[in-house]
């Protein structure tokens, strides 16, 4: 998926302090080699296929029996699995019910008469507000009987007392990986072996930091986004022209927002959908402040035979005749770049050139990596959320 030089480069090619961040990057990198390999960041060990999960295959085998899976939880602890299913929606033969927010509509009363389910609940503390909510919401003796299994940390918290309650099935949330990191550990995996995925393929940090292609590639991009940072551009814009991809802007809008908002410091990740937002937003990208850098999401896959009917179309739009829908996406979202090219709008290009588990665990990731070198060379620490826990206390104040 990532090629040499293929993000920024006309941007930076003849930036002097781009040149010197570069250097600083590498310098970065290779003592990010270092604590790698001394284990020194160890939610990285989820990123590897020698990762052991909390999980065995006759547990997996024991659920897997279900048509319908219900996943609730917030945050990290269930963007990664909703980003999954996008993903590969088209192929995965269950349905997929996610609860990630509060919201006061009827989908309640249909998980109540949801037949043949089971039911996800994430929290790494176990002690998540939204999640017990979401769970009492749904709740009943019989639908969660023998079908409740929980991901949370082996300790006294909410969600293990509910599962001693109730007989739920465990699995351990490891205490040293951050739910917006956990993507790749039990939380993303064992959902996604329940949706038929292979977890193994999703994994490959190894040979990732290994192929220089993907090296270039990561070096040069953070010193790209850290030079923007320092230039004030720190307004992070994902353009997506697929909706499948939808959802895995969300996972890195929490994944960058989360870990590097802090001492004044950060990048303000956005999401944007083309071409819906040509009508509303391109205006401000194109002649707004300069104070953005792009994301370009897309896959190169052809689409469905979704045609426009030559029938319809008038004279004076006869190129539209025939053309598959996805073809006029590709032509908007190409129009876009060249554009933001000829004005000097820093974008990259991210394209899926195939669905596989492979593919995305590669983006999840880069992205990973990506967050943390930036941490780095914002000297700040990406792996806490200090600020959130004011609001969760504030929040029980009002509750109680």
């Amino acid at each position: 998926m990532f090629k040499k030089n293929n993000f920024f480069k006309n941007y930076f090619i003849n930036s002097k302090k781009y040149s010197q961040n570069l250097k600083k990057t590498k310098k970065i990198f290779n003592h990010f080699l270092l604590d790698l390999k001394n284990n020194q960041i160890p939610l990285l060990e989820s990123y590897e296929k020698s990762y052991e999960f909390d999980f065995s295959m006759t547990t997996v085998k024991k659920f897997s029996k279900y048509k319908n899976i219900v996943v609730i939880g917030m945050g990290g602890s269930i963007l990664g699995t909703k980003s999954i299913y996008s993903f590969f929606k088209e192929k995965i033969k269950k349905k997929v019910f996610f609860f990630d927010n509060l919201d006061l509509n009827s989908k309640y009363k249909k998980i109540k008469n949801l037949k043949n389910a089971c039911f996800i609940i994430v929290s790494k503390s176990g002690n998540t507000l939204e999640t017990i909510a979401n769970l009492g919401a749904v709740f009943s003796k019989n639908l969660l009987k023998n079908k409740l299994i929980i991901i949370t940390e082996i300790k006294d918290n909410a969600l293990m007392f509910i599962a001693n309650k109730y007989h739920a099935e465990v699995i351990a949330h490891k205490e040293f990986i951050g739910g917006r990191y956990s993507v790749l550990s039990e939380t993303g995996m064992f959902p996604a072996a329940l949706m038929g995925l292979n977890v193994m393929k999703f994994k490959n940090l190894k040979e990732l930091i290994k192929n220089k292609n993907f090296v270039t590639s990561l070096i040069q991009n953070v010193a790209a986004i850290y030079t923007l940072n320092l230039k004030g551009i720190n307004n992070s814009i994902i353009l997506n022209y697929e909706s499948s991809l939808d959802d895995l802007g969300y996972w890195y809008q929490q994944l960058i927002a989360e870990s590097l908002g802090k001492e004044g410091k950060g990048i303000n990740p956005m999401l944007s959908f083309g071409p819906k937002d040509h009508h509303s937003l391109l205006q401000l990208y194109l002649s707004g402040p300069k104070d953005k850098f792009f994301t370009f999401f897309n896959t190169s896959e052809k689409g469905n035979k979704l045609k426009v009917s030559k029938n319809i179309v008038p004279n004076n739009f006869k190129f539209l005749k025939n053309k598959n829908l996805k073809f006029i996406i590709n032509a908007q979202c190409n129009a876009t770049k060249s554009i933001f090219g000829l004005k000097k709008i820093p974008f990259r290009q991210i394209t899926f050139n195939k669905k596989s588990e492979g593919t995305l665990g590669e983006i999840f990731t880069f992205f990973v990596l990506e967050t943390i070198l930036l941490s780095r060379l914002m000297n700040i620490n990406p792996f806490d959320q200090p600020s959130v826990e004011e609001i969760k206390i504030e929040t029980k104040k009002f509750l109680s």
